[in-house]
């Protein structure tokens, strides 16, 4: 079967009864066209099945004030409150945010990144992690000549702007207040093993343990996915043992949040049985009860940074290397009810 030609912007303006300079201004949002011209314009573009060539329109200059957000639905306190400020910031900038949420099979990711790009002609997209580390989607990207700022990537190189923490401090600073209370029995929920920010918490926290000469047994490091399920599980685990950990620090606010609950359905008292401390500062830190300790990155900030980075009219692909640097923001250790001294 003979494949069918793909549309080109001639067609369209045939179809249409218009120039091709007609099209290409309808394409670009231009206002130089009368509305009669412009649903003609419109409705031979569908008959036709035809999609603008992204990357040729950006060379063209024009933008379309849109910016997207891609992340998976691993830690959802994080995302919302990333979303919420990323979204006030586009408004800010006049531009729009349109977030979506993508899976680990990467050939239904890459359809997806496309669709956005082709739907909405997004003028730069945001990586949360994992999709930070994703080099399929990168590619895609540099190919279509659509900027993007990474979140908490593993890559540190300047293929594009990044912000991030230092996770290993992250980690070493929370333990060793967890050891300067009295705590010599700390275990650790790990976070996504696809994420190099995981080890490097759980770097910190061992470098910590290690330097006040505190053994950590291996039942004392439980594998966690940065859910909310997980840390149920993980903490289920951890209070199951004989000798249990008299604190528990999760590489995360939402893991952390679940232990707080498995200790409740236990009858163990946070804090006077069990020291419970997370990393995040997200939202659900002060919505349970009692509020937790935990390492604050800032969030907020972080997004009203990413958005900045691509709403500005400084070029970010091609040669240039105005915004290719890097960003990275400090930590803050916020005491709170969670966390006592043991008795």
């Amino acid at each position: 079967m003979k494949k069918k030609k793909r549309a080109r912007i001639q067609d369209v303006a045939e179809l249409a009864g218009v120039s091709n300079m007609t099209v290409s201004r309808v394409v670009n949002g231009g206002v130089k066209v009368s509305d009669e011209k412009r649903k003609a314009v419109l409705s031979a573009m569908k008959s036709l099945y035809y999609q603008p060539n992204s990357a040729a329109r950006r060379l063209a200059g024009s933008k379309s004030y849109i910016l997207g957000l891609l992340f998976q639905d691993e830690d959802i306190s994080y995302i919302s409150k990333f979303l919420l400020r990323a979204s006030k910031s586009c408004r800010n900038f006049g531009h729009h945010l349109i977030p979506d949420g993508i899976n680990s099979n990467n050939e239904e990711s890459i359809s997806v990144v496309k669709n956005l790009i082709e739907t909405t002609q997004t003028d730069g997209v945001i990586l949360l992690a994992p999709i930070s580390n994703n080099t399929k989607i990168i590619e895609l990207l540099q190919q279509l000549q659509v900027p993007f700022v990474r979140i908490s990537p593993d890559d540190k190189s300047d293929i594009s702007p990044y912000i991030a923490i230092d996770e290993f401090m992250a980690g070493y600073t929370m333990t060793k207040y967890l050891i300067d209370l009295g705590h010599s029995k700390i275990g650790h929920i790990q976070g996504h093993p696809n994420q190099v920010a995981s080890d490097l918490r759980q770097q910190g926290f061992l470098k910590a343990m290690s330097e006040s000469s505190l053994d950590v047994p291996s039942e004392y490091i439980v594998q966690g996915y940065y859910t909310y399920k997980s840390g149920l599980n993980a903490a289920q685990d951890l209070l199951a043992l004989e000798n249990k950990p008299t604190a528990i620090f999760a590489a995360n606010d939402e893991m952390a949040a679940a232990t707080v609950s498995v200790a409740n359905g236990l009858g163990i008292k946070i804090p006077k049985q069990l020291s419970v401390a997370g990393i995040d500062d997200a939202q659900l830190a002060i919505t349970i009860s009692p509020h937790l300790t935990t390492i604050r990155q800032p969030i907020e900030e972080i997004a009203e940074l990413a958005v900045q980075i691509l709403a500005s009219n400084k070029p970010v692909t091609g040669d240039s290397k105005e915004l290719k640097h890097s960003h990275i923001f400090d930590i803050e250790l916020i005491k709170r009810e969670s966390t006592i001294r043991p008795e």
